[in-house]
Formats: C-alpha cells, sequence, structure tokens
C-alpha cells in the first residue's frame, strides 16, 4: 500500500472514534467576523526585502474554528500579527464585522481588542511580572464595563473563570503568575478568556510548551469555551495533525501564501499542494520508520 493510501486509511479509520464538533456544519451561512483581501506585509532591512505575508484572502466566520498550518518562517504569525491590530498591512484591507477595521486611534484600537483577544505560545512571558493574579482578573471585568461593580461580584466572577479552568482562586489570590507551572499560567490565560468573552480569539501555538496532558486539558478548555459563548477561534500552528482533529476549516501558509484551505478532510483526505502533502508525509508515525528525505540538512548546518 502507498504512503498516502496508508495516511488516508489510518485517518478514516480514526474518524470514527474522535468527536468532530461542527466540522460538518456550512459555516459559510453564518455572518463574516474577519476576513481580508490582498493582505500584505513586507519588512524592508536596509536593502533587503522581505514579504512575509503576500495578498491573502481569507473569511473566518461565526463560530467558526479556523487553523492556519505552517512551519517557521512561513508568515503565520506575522498574518496574527496584523489581525490583533499589532501590524499594520502594508497593502490589502481587513474587514471586521463587516466593515473595514478601523484602529487608527489608541481609543478605537482598545474598543477592536473588547472583540478579539489572544493567547499565545510562550504563557511565561504573556503576565506583566509585577501584576498578581487578582490585578489581571480585575483587568478583564474593568475591560467589559464592570469597573464599578461591587468586591463581592467581582470575586464571584474571578472564582467562576478560574473554577470553568479547573483552578481556585481562593489559592491564587495575592499570588504572581510566576508562582504557577506553565499549565496553570495558560489555564489562567483561559480564564481571562471566559471573563472577557471576545468574538474572536486568536490561539498561537497556545500548546507547544507544555507537557501533553495540560496540552489535552487545554485544547478542551478552548473547545468548550468556543461551543458555550459561539465565539470564533483561529489557531496559529505547526501541527497539521492537531490542525485536522480539531478545526471546521483549515488554512495551509507557505512563503507567505496560502497555498491550499478548505475543510479538513478535503485538505488531508485529497491535498492538491506539494507543501500540504509534504507536511502530511512529515507527520512521524510510531508504526513506521520515519522519512527524513523530506528533511532539508544544509538548513540546520552550522
Amino acid at each position: 500500500m502507498k504512503t498516502n493510501e496508508k495516511n488516508k486509511a489510518v485517518i478514516e479509520d480514526t474518524r470514527e472514534s474522535v468527536s468532530f464538533g461542527t466540522r460538518d456544519k456550512d459555516f459559510s451561512k453564518e455572518p463574516l467576523c474577519l476576513s481580508g483581501r490582498g493582505v500584505t506585509r513586507v519588512f524592508q532591512t536596509g536593502k533587503v526585502t522581505t514579504v512575509a505575508v503576500d495578498h491573502v484572502d481569507f473569511d473566518f466566520h461565526k463560530g467558526e474554528l479556523i487553523s492556519i498550518v505552517g512551519e517557521s518562517g512561513s508568515g503565520k504569525t506575522t498574518l496574527s500579527k496584523m489581525l490583533l491590530g499589532l501590524l499594520e498591512p502594508t497593502d490589502g484591507e481587513i474587514m471586521f464585522q463587516g466593515k473595514p477595521r478601523d484602529i487608527s486611534t489608541g481609543a478605537k484600537k482598545r474598543e477592536y481588542w473588547k472583540g478579539i483577544q489572544a493567547i499565545f505560545q510562550d504563557p511565561f512571558s504573556s503576565y506583566n511580572v509585577f501584576h498578581k493574579i487578582d490585578s489581571v482578573l480585575l483587568d478583564c471585568i474593568d475591560m467589559r464595563g464592570g469597573r464599578n461593580l461591587p468586591k463581592e461580584k467581582k470575586i464571584e466572577m474571578m472564582t467562576e473563570a478560574c473554577s470553568f479552568v479547573n483552578l481556585k482562586f481562593a489559592e491564587l489570590t495575592n499570588k504572581y503568575p510566576f508562582e504557577l507551572s506553565g499549565g496553570q499560567m495558560q489555564r489562567l490565560m483561559i480564564a481571562r478568556i471566559f471573563l472577557l468573552k471576545p468574538n474572536i480569539l486568536l490561539a498561537d501555538e497556545p500548546t507547544s510548551m507544555i507537557d501533553a496532558c495540560s496540552r489535552a486539558t487545554i485544547l478542551d478548555m478552548l473547545l468548550k469555551l468556543r461551543d458555550e459563548t459561539g465565539m470564533t477561534v483561529i489557531f496559529i500552528t505547526h501541527d497539521i495533525g492537531l490542525a485536522y482533529y480539531i478545526s471546521d476549516s483549515v488554512y495551509i501558509m507557505e512563503h507567505g501564501k496560502f497555498v491550499e484551505s478548505g475543510k479538513p478532510d478535503k485538505v488531508m483526505l485529497e491535498p492538491e499542494a506539494a507543501y500540504t502533502k509534504r507536511l502530511i508525509s512529515d507527520v512521524p508515525k510510531i508504526h513506521e520508520p520515519w522519512d527524513l528525505s523530506t528533511v532539508d540538512l544544509l538548513n540546520y548546518q552550522s
């Protein structure tokens, strides 16, 4: 049996035992929450020009879970920074909730961030080391207009948010985030999202720095949060296997371009782009010898 036929057989066999959530739903009928046309980002360093994101188009709908998959240097993190408003596109346009996005002032940017939030790869650099956990959660309540709520109500909200991610607020109060483990810090990031309830959550490699057991827990919490609030979740990842099992739509990114996109079954079982086929073949399989023929060893020489 050919390798791609083996991959297809394994995937199809596994499908029966995996919960795919909303993967069969047609999200094109849902309202657009974030879209882009010709979105481009060029970096200029002296005489060197680097096109990090090259005229990409996308449509992300309400409640959809999207994965943007690519290797390091593919442009996916640069794209995520543009989606968050941390970088301006060099060319093209990003629309938010069907209208051209306007983040031209600090006030407009803060308003935009009420609708889109992020969880980043490194939990240890995601917090201000001088702010206690109470302040981290209270900032979220204030951002959602709860600044004048009674103290008891705020404690109730923080307790509920922590409970959602299997943490006890009574054990966290007056502590600093660096006193927690990496997995606990990532769960606290999800507690923030629980309080903020944004329309869009961008998760940039949120499980790559934690152990396998915590990884499954974090993913389960994110999917539960999506199901309860109807938020759109955008995963930025290099893990095409993870993208297949959790996504409603997959975008494959190479050299700043989307080379393939569509439903996970279509992209994984009937890949068209050579890059997608390589990503799939490069996933190690414990029941087969590893195929290292696609690895460019020259790139790893000192």
